[in-house]
């Protein structure tokens, strides 16, 4: 097609009214009844669970009801060590990223027919968030980076211990720059399996740099952003690894209830707080970028409003300009997003003081009340992404035996599960429903654990809380719609 045509046809799909899709779904889908009933009922759940709470739950759990199992001894575990199986994972883990990294540049460019996009986008990214919420931190101790950095810290002490001490001022500030990174590349940076490879060549060097600058301890504690995400993630676990710290003993396995890992603490630092509000927001955008209205505001509103003026008035011409600011347009509210969550976050925790009159600070109260908030993060990217774990995840089993897209068979299932699942929009749309809801719920239940750890008595717990019920109502609602518009 001659570009004229080509950008012609772009300004005629965006600017003119077209059928339209329900948000996730990829075809059309008219909800059974009016959204606002689905907000309505939402929000009355919300309600109703809020009021459960503050009437059953108290500040003293039954004696032991709260108390951690030690499964250390477990014959599953007994045999787990014997057969070295976190060595074995060590291994696994490396190898998928080195394989990752050849067959980006070596194999098919072909992103369906590459190994390294369904292993990295959907099992590692997705689906291994979904299990370490369900599993723990396992990545902590098979965290590739960690372990090729152990590796060449078996051949210098001083590499793993760092040249200078980490500044304490900095916190988990690097994480976050690296995670908003990240999100923005895979927004809008180059796509493809050679790009990949060479995204992960690249942080490959840069752990490798930053553990021989700051320490192997504090560059994965506070700068590798795979590892606080997954960390944070894993405080929903029912249970958790703790490594031997003496590197004698061995490492414990703890069952304890689902959830009580965010309970144990609050956030260490401004630097998670906004990365948690992050987690929310960019997953939040990464759905409404997909709407039509949010194509109409930049290609129709703001082009009559006065951007035509700038990149002139025929829309044929204007075409490549607008594209180039569009991404501009993008990327300034992606960066944008955690900032309005953070405003809005901190309006709703300092009318939280105001109404219980707290002698704790707004800073305080935010970092007691972040952890809550991980349960919404989780449901949010269930629900934005899961039916793409679904359509595409399962490939891998056929993509291992051919990873590098060039006709192997070298496992036998090459030809395994060749077809393409759709999943049926209306289970698609009452499972995000659900699942939001769900989400809300525990945070509102967690937030009221918080309260009654922070405030005297049950009802200056319960007024804390009115301010984060609205805030709760706002997050599912605003969740709700956004998956419930149009695509364009």
């Amino acid at each position: 097609m001659h570009p004229r045509l080509a950008h012609a046809a772009g300004i005629l799909l965006v600017c003119a009214p077209a059928m339209v899709s329900a948000h996730s779904f990829g075809r059309v889908y008219n909800l059974p009844v009016p959204f606002w009933l689905y907000a309505w009922g939402a929000a009355a759940a919300l309600v109703a669970s809020f009021l459960v709470v503050a009437y059953f739950v108290t500040a003293h759990p039954q004696e032991g009801s709260e108390a951690p199992r030690d499964l250390s001894g477990s014959f599953w575990l007994l045999w787990a060590r014997r057969l070295q199986l976190i060595n074995v994972l060590k291994v696994i883990s490396v190898s998928g990223l080195f394989l990752c990294m050849l067959t980006g540049w070596i194999g098919s460019k072909n992103p369906y027919a590459n190994f390294n996009m369904t292993f990295f986008w959907v099992v590692f990214v997705l689906g291994f968030t979904y299990f370490t919420a369900a599993a723990g931190d396992l990545y902590s101790a098979i965290n590739p980076w960690r372990v090729i950095a152990a590796t060449l810290g078996r051949l210098s002490r001083r590499y793993v211990s760092g040249i200078i001490s980490y500044p304490t001022w900095l916190g988990h500030w690097p994480a976050l720059m690296f995670y908003m990174a990240f999100i923005w590349l895979e927004l809008f940076g180059p796509s493809g399996p050679s790009s990949l490879a060479m995204l992960l060549a690249s942080y490959s060097v840069i752990n490798l740099l930053g553990v021989g600058l700051v320490g192997m301890r504090d560059w994965f504690r506070y700068c590798e952003f795979f590892g606080v995400f997954l960390r944070l993630i894993a405080g929903m676990a029912p249970v958790d690894y703790e490594p031997a710290s003496d590197g004698k003993t061995n490492s414990r396995l703890i069952l304890r209830r689902p959830f009580s890992g965010l309970l144990a603490h609050k956030a260490e630092s401004m630097g998670i707080l906004v990365f948690v509000l992050f987690m929310l927001s960019s997953t939040a955008f990464d759905g409404l970028r997909e709407t039509l209205i949010w194509k109409q505001l930049f290609w129709v509103d703001l082009y009559h409003a006065g951007l035509k003026e700038w990149v002139g008035h025929n829309p044929l011409a204007a075409f490549p300009a607008m594209t180039r600011l569009f991404t501009i347009w993008q990327s300034f509210w992606l960066l944008l997003s955690p900032v309005i969550y953070l405003a809005v976050y901190m309006l709703f925790v300092a009318l939280a003081k105001w109404m219980t009159r707290s002698g704790l600070s707004i800073r305080q109260l935010a970092l007691e009340f972040a952890l809550p908030l991980l349960p919404i993060a989780l449901v949010y990217n269930i629900t934005h992404y899961y039916t793409l774990v679904q359509t595409q995840g399962f490939k891998i089993v056929s993509l291992v035996s051919d990873p590098f897209g060039w006709g192997w068979n070298l496992f036998g299932t090459a030809d395994w599960l060749q077809f393409t699942v759709i999943p049926e929009p209306g289970t698609v749309w009452h499972v995000q429903v659900f699942l939001i809801v769900l989400g809300h719920i525990i945070s509102v239940y967690l937030s009221h654990r918080v309260a009654l750890r922070l405030f005297p008595g049950r009802w200056l717990a319960l007024v804390s809380q009115l301010p984060m019920l609205v805030l709760m109502v706002v997050f599912t609602t605003a969740g709700l719609w956004i998956l419930s518009q149009p695509m364009q």
